[in-house]
């Protein structure tokens, strides 16, 4: 049977590409966008299997307004995608309160209100499958994008609790975490914030550690999405790109080596308890 999907970001992206995928094997897709004229050619391709919708993630009036003409018009909600983000780089200090805020509520908040609005129409109807797009930055950490990893760690959080939560009416939560991938994240929907000098010299360095290789095609994840909404028993996270396996592993063990050598410290805390 087909399925209905809404997606945010689907200008460019993963956001259309996923929607490509869906339409192209015949499902019907709300798409949408800040600049609803950036949909035109899913509309001129394949006509009414696309609504297009202007939506700003961030205002959640918007957002609650756009999920019920979603469901009004289609029937249904199957499969939810928040792709809408982007990257915010600089240092800690170098980024400012406007700069921070702005990243928290378009990333971690515009996931939010697109969840809390699809999760009561997916409970109606009796299941569904709510995809987070996080990152290989949702479980590690790297200079310069701090206030990114911040949004995506809390999207990873509220994704596992909400998927203990919705798992009794028969919704699937999926939190996706890509490597780097040639879309316009890193593009000229990023924001940079005012270079302080005296971290030049890491900016640089990390720079140069960015080989060609690294850098993922999107389209090879038109079939990864695909199987990912059809499966049966979907993962809470997965990958999409290569080496994040090595990755995520030096990342925990590098944690649980420090837990345990401080184990001592972190038991004492505990202080004893009263009887």
């Amino acid at each position: 049977m087909s399925k209905i999907w809404f997606i945010t970001g689907t200008s460019r992206g993963f956001g259309r590409e996923w929607a490509e995928a869906a339409l192209e094997r015949g499902d019907r897709v709300t798409a949408t966008a800040r600049d609803v004229d950036a949909l035109k050619p899913l509309v001129d391709k394949h006509g009414d299997a696309v609504l297009p919708l202007a939506l700003d993630v961030t205002d959640k009036a918007a957002v609650d307004a756009a999920v019920a003409q979603a469901h009004e018009h289609f029937g249904r909600l199957d499969v939810v995608v928040n792709n809408a983000g982007y990257g915010l780089f600089g240092t800690i200090e170098e980024v400012s309160e406007q700069q921070a805020r702005d990243q928290i509520e378009t990333n971690l908040f515009g996931a939010l209100w697109v969840t809390k609005a699809a999760v009561p129409v997916m409970r109606g109807q009796g299941g569904g499958h709510i995809v987070q797009v996080s990152s290989i930055g949702g479980i590690s950490a790297f200079p310069n994008i701090g206030l990114y990893h911040a949004s995506k760690w809390g999207l990873e959080g509220f994704s596992q609790a909400l998927a203990a939560e919705v798992a009794p009416f028969g919704i699937k939560v999926t939190v996706v975490e890509p490597t780097g991938y040639s879309t316009d994240w890193a593009g000229s929907s990023a924001v940079h914030a005012d270079p302080i000098d005296a971290y030049n010299d890491a900016r640089a360095a990390r720079a140069a550690r960015t080989r060609p290789g690294m850098v993922g095609d999107p389209t090879a994840t038109r079939a990864a999405i695909l199987a990912v909404v059809d499966a049966d028993e979907p993962p809470l996270r997965i990958f999409f790109g290569r080496g994040l396996l090595d990755r995520a592993r030096a990342e925990y063990e590098g944690r649980l080596s420090v837990w345990e050598a401080w184990n001592d410290v972190s038991e004492a805390a505990h202080g004893t308890p009263e009887s």
